[in-house]
């Protein structure tokens, strides 16, 4: 059985039986003109009506799909819909009239997966496989859910200048990027993905556009308050005049990845530098609309990057079920995790550098270590709100993200950086946690590849993107001379891309391998004996760490789990084992004395709480 999907929204190009309806809201702009390429044709301006409320609508009864189009401003600039579902010729060039019925689904029965049952695998589309396109992506599908992955976050796609980029500069929020494909292989690999069980999530970018190809700003000046100032200019108004179609905007955007393209959820980009002091916050009313659209049939998962760790955005009603996100990214984990394994105590590092493994064992058992603490390295201002009463699934922990690893100056990963014996046993003890673990793609085979910064602008961007990247690590004694920061890869130039690129064939070979056996074996006993017993249970763990050996306890539903660590310098012994039956254990002798803690040593077990 197959089916078709469709979003519909007031934005863009309809297609319908009687041909294309097309609509774009500048409400300050007055004789604007849609310009109808059909195939093998050539251009015709058409006059569109503008009516009362800004927008400005045309319908051409002989528009089809694939047939190309733009919008031509009074001034003769001439501009791709900004809702365009494909664009591709890139940012500047015209939009494509895209029929989404015409993609034949088969994932009928498909109704996505709890959230407790997460395992989750950050990719970029571009540099996942040699190939870079989602169709190479679904062709390695199966291999991921043979390891144990249940969920694939794919970084932005969001249509962006250039053949290459992270993603976080796009510019039409709607049309996937053509250098990966149509969007109808981007439906196939979600498709390939539900039938292997596996849910595809989507990291959007709500916060800015790019620099590179917006042509909201000629167009529609509505749609930004030049009132509130971020890092990328001007901020999106979401709640100044005219907000509401703006809000709209991406709210249908939201909603367009999850119905049309049937995705399982999405992974919101930086929600603090989102200015928006509404009644209702833009992430609430997105919430609202998924729970009243697409997650009434299915389950459907909201989950945010949010620097200042508000535990409010992660609350569960009476019914356990999250008011606005369904988990977030743990970066205090993460930044425990390398100042332990690596050391590094420069800039936010600073804020983790007193006692590394009592902090780690207070993420594992707490999520947030800020909450609501001054923090130095923001100049003793109060960062986060409490957690401990969130379940511990509210929490997305790794040892490394795009982020963590691409904003080095030479993208270096943990595993090359930090001590093999403290990274390995700091990812058992994620993969064995109540969070939800999340992989950056190559951890689970210590890829060799590094994962640098990469861009494709224009020259005179291209030049400033450079050399602003190079000043920005100036500030490092490592690069405080001329000769040092020139080493640092031009994120423009296109070899800085291909050395991004995983390379596959590692994972036959030691120690790869040895690495993705072990990766493997842990899933394996975290899917079989802990994910049955994650789903309702609820509230913090307790901790305690001692010369480096952590202990940490959680409640789950009917179980009680129990990890000691030894992430101290030396050996050491613990004379009380924890109880229950041994989940995994590495490192450890039992004898007369205690248990035996080889340095970097991981016990888990799990204890049956009518024991107790």
């Amino acid at each position: 059985m197959t089916c078709s999907r469709i979003h519909r929204m007031p934005f863009g190009a309809t297609v319908h039986g009687g041909g294309v309806d097309f609509a774009l809201w500048a409400p300050s702009m007055h004789g604007i003109a849609l310009v109808h390429t059909p195939a093998g044709g050539t251009g015709t301006p058409h006059a569109m009506a503008q009516d009362a409320d800004g927008w400005h609508r045309l319908t051409l009864a002989d528009a089809r799909d694939g047939d190309r189009y733009a919008y031509r401003l009074a001034d003769g600039t001439t501009m791709p819909d900004p809702a365009s579902r494909f664009n591709p010729q890139d940012v500047h060039g015209p939009s494509q009239v895209v029929d989404p019925a015409r993609f034949a689904w088969t994932d009928t029965a498909w109704r996505g997966r709890p959230w407790h049952e997460a395992v989750v695998y950050e990719l970029h589309v571009g540099a996942f496989t040699e190939e870079g396109t989602f169709q190479a992506v679904r062709e390695r599908l199966g291999e991921l859910a043979e390891l144990g992955i249940t969920a694939v976050e794919l970084m932005p796609l969001a249509e962006f200048p250039g053949a290459r980029n992270w993603g976080y500069d796009g510019v039409l929020q709607f049309a996937p990027d053509a250098s990966y494909g149509a969007p109808d292989d981007l439906k196939a690999l979600v498709d390939t993905a539900h039938a292997l069980g596996m849910m595809v999530l989507l990291d959007v970018v709500y916060n800015h556009f790019g620099p590179e190809g917006n042509y909201l700003h000629a167009c529609c000046p509505e749609f930004f308050n030049t009132a509130e100032h971020t890092p990328w200019g001007a901020a999106i108004n979401f709640d100044g005049p005219g907000s509401r179609t703006v809000r709209d905007f991406f709210i249908h955007n939201a909603l367009y990845w999850v119905e049309e393209f049937h995705l399982d959820g999405l992974r919101m980009d930086a929600i603090h530098a989102i200015r928006d002091a509404s009644p209702r916050h833009i992430v609430r009313e997105i919430r609202e609309a998924l729970n009243a659209g697409p997650a009434r049939e299915r389950q459907v998962h909201l989950v945010l990057e949010n620097d200042a760790n508000q535990a409010s955005l992660l609350a569960r009603d009476g019914n356990g079920l999250p008011v606005a996100g369904t988990a977030q990214w743990n970066d205090d984990l993460h930044h425990a995790v390398h100042v332990l394994a690596t050391g590094e105590r420069d800039g936010y590092y600073a804020d983790y550098a007193d006692a590394a493994a009592g902090r780690f064992a207070h993420a594992l058992a707490e999520g947030f270590i800020y909450q609501g603490q001054p923090s130095a390295f923001r100049g003793g201002e109060l960062r986060g709100e409490p957690s401990t009463q969130l379940p511990s699934t509210a929490f997305v922990s790794y040892l490394q993200t795009h982020d963590q690893v691409g904003n080095r100056a030479f993208g270096e990963r943990i595993h090359a950086l930090g001590d093999p014996v403290l990274v390995r046993a700091a990812l058992a003890c994620v993969l064995l946690s109540p969070h939800v673990p999340m992989f950056f793609m190559g951890d689970e085979f210590a890829a060799s590849s590094p994962f640098l910064y990469f861009c494709d602008f224009g020259p005179e961007l291209a030049s400033a993107v450079a050399e602003g990247r190079r000043a920005e690590f100036g500030r490092f004694a490592a690069f405080a001379d001329e000769a040092a920061r020139a080493r640092i890869p031009d994120p423009n130039a296109a070899e800085t891309f291909l050395a991004s690129k995983l390379r596959w064939r590692e994972r036959g070979a030691q120690p790869h391998f040895a690495r993705l056996c072990e990766v493997q074996r842990l899933l394996d006993v975290r899917h079989r004996l802990l994910v049955p017993h994650l789903a309702g249970a609820h509230g913090a763990g307790s901790h305690r760490c001692e010369e480096g050996v952590i202990r940490v306890e959680w409640e789950l539903t009917g179980k009680r789990l129990h990890l000691l660590a030894n992430l101290g310098a030396q050996p050491a012994v613990e004379t009380t084992a924890p109880p229950g039956t041994v989940l995994y254990s590495t490192g450890t002798v039992a004898d007369a004395a205690g248990l035996q803690l080889e340095r970097g040593a991981v016990h888990a077990t799990l204890e049956d709480m009518a024991d107790d």
